[in-house]
């Protein structure tokens, strides 16, 4: 897993040990940030689930001026630390150790975001919760992003489907399906 491009390019990062995570193939990434690299200026990204922080990292090396990583797991947040300072990119990131809901809530009213990564445990029905607490709580800006990786777009699609956002546009790598979702109206 390595930085992709921008100022930290072929920066090789350190990946958390096991199958707790699942980081992002680099063709998925590179496939993803193909498509945001000329949005990503000057932008404020949030990266929940943030694992490695890899996504996060990949905006900031691209000239995001500030990205928020969340995290439940202290093993990750520790590894997430010691990318940012590999890359050097600590002083424009923000790392909240925490459960996905908390981190949002404690976001609230402090940030509104360009793009935000929802990566979250295959296995996991958060995509809703966190999509309507994003929403709810104003935390995506107007013409801001959601983007959700997932295996299962169909049910994920569904979840999703009463939530005040409307789907921009579907890719599929692989098994790996992402979801871009925008504000209603």
């Amino acid at each position: 897993m390595r930085v992709i491009s921008g100022t930290a390019k072929g920066t090789v990062l350190y990946s958390l040990e096991g199958d707790a995570t699942r980081p992002t193939l680099d063709r998925v990434k590179e496939a993803l940030f193909n498509i945001l690299q000329m949005d990503l200026q000057e932008t404020e990204v949030l990266d929940l689930f943030s694992g490695s922080g890899a996504l996060g990292i990949e905006c900031l090396s691209r000239g995001a001026k500030k990205a928020v990583f969340c995290d439940k797991s202290k093993h990750a947040m520790e590894i997430i630390k010691k990318n940012l300072e590999k890359t050097h990119l600590t002083k424009n990131a923000i790392t909240i150790q925490e459960d996905y809901q908390k981190a949002l809530d404690l976001l609230q009213s402090e940030y509104q975001f360009d793009f935000i990564f929802l990566d979250p445990p295959y296995a996991k029905d958060c995509v809703k919760v966190a999509t309507d607490k994003i929403i709810a709580q104003g935390l995506l800006k107007e013409d801001g992003t959601i983007i959700i990786e997932t295996d299962e777009q169909e049910r994920i699609l569904k979840e999703i489907k009463d939530t005040d956002v409307i789907v921009r546009d579907l890719r599929k790598y692989g098994r790996v399906h992402l979801i871009f979702l925008n504000r209603k109206g």
